[in-house]
């Protein structure tokens, strides 16, 4: 027999669930080690079950409170640092652009006054044009990852009828569409339709530019688990399998690409429209086969 208030205690150890940090509880002379895994209660001889019990069940409460004020705190913090870096990003194209702007515009000044017609000078003057559109493509991503952006119902099947349309006018290309109609067409999105146009008219325009005229481009809509998918396929020479998972990043180009003008921007900037909105893009090629472009944007109405 030990009398009461002897040092000598009796340990239950209780799994409860994976704990952020460690600490240690004394409540009512009851002592509950916490960790990352579990709830060790360690109580003095005669200390009775009922009230064991019943402390158990408060710092398990409590506990679980803590661990979730924890994951909110870590989700802030998450959210403060990914707002701080896409800031940070922004400043960066900024700058680009401000200090490109002013030496291309000379130097594309200077071509344009000279008499000499030269294959070098008609160079310069085809790659400051070039770079003039990059940084222009620069400054519209810029301004789409924080520019206010329209709110409306849009349906998906008109803004695939209107790209379809544009790219057979400007490229002279025939564009096979296949979406669902009556009674059952797609469901609107909700969106700025002038950005979503953007977004899909950059896929389409790719698949033209890296396929032949006797090539096939289509987009195919559908609707799958409450979103829409849009995609864009092509029978055109295809991405090599070691750019595919780098092709939606800026400035990001395939290496079979080089001879087709281009700034690298154009998925990009699809990435970014989708974001916005959302959705995801993805991309599956085959070298040499083709290219499937999925857009994937949430049903929904304002």
């Amino acid at each position: 027999m030990h009398p009461i208030g002897a040092s000598r205690v009796s340990s239950r150890r209780i799994v409860v669930a994976a704990l952020p940090t460690a600490a240690l509880l004394v409540v009512a002379g009851v002592a509950f080690a916490v960790d990352r895994r579990t709830i060790t209660v360690s109580m003095p001889l005669g200390t009775s079950i009922l009230l064991a019990a019943a402390l158990v069940g408060v710092v398990t409460i409590v506990v679980a409170t803590w661990r979730a004020q924890v994951r909110r705190a870590s989700s802030r913090a998450a959210q403060a640092a990914l707002q701080s870096a896409a800031a940070e990003h922004r400043r960066f194209l900024d700058r680009l652009d401000h200090e490109l702007k002013n030496p291309i515009t000379a130097i594309r000044a200077a071509v344009a006054v000279s008499d000499a017609a030269t294959p070098q000078l008609a160079a310069i003057d085809a790659q400051t044009t070039r770079m003039a559109r990059l940084v222009g493509d620069l400054r519209k991503l810029g301004e789409l990852q924080t520019a206010p952006m329209e709110r409306i119902p849009v349906d998906p099947g008109a803004i695939v009828t209107d790209v379809a349309a544009t790219i057979r006018d400007t490229h002279a290309r025939e564009i096979r569409v296949t979406l669902p109609s009556a009674p059952w067409p797609l469901p609107a999105v909700v969106g700025d339709p002038d950005l979503l146009f953007t977004a899909v008219h950059n896929v389409v325009a790719n698949a033209v530019k890296y396929s032949d005229p006797g090539d096939a481009v289509e987009i195919r809509g559908i609707e799958r688990s409450g979103r829409i998918v849009l995609e864009v396929a092509d029978t055109g020479r295809g991405i090599p399998a070691a750019d595919v998972p780098s092709v939606l990043q800026e400035l990001a180009r395939g290496s079979n690409a080089r001879d087709r003008p281009g700034s690298g921007l154009g998925l990009a900037l699809v990435r970014t429209i989708v974001d916005r909105h959302g959705g995801t893009v993805s991309v599956d090629s085959h070298e040499g086969r083709g290219t499937r472009v999925s857009i994937e944007l949430p049903v929904g109405t304002a």
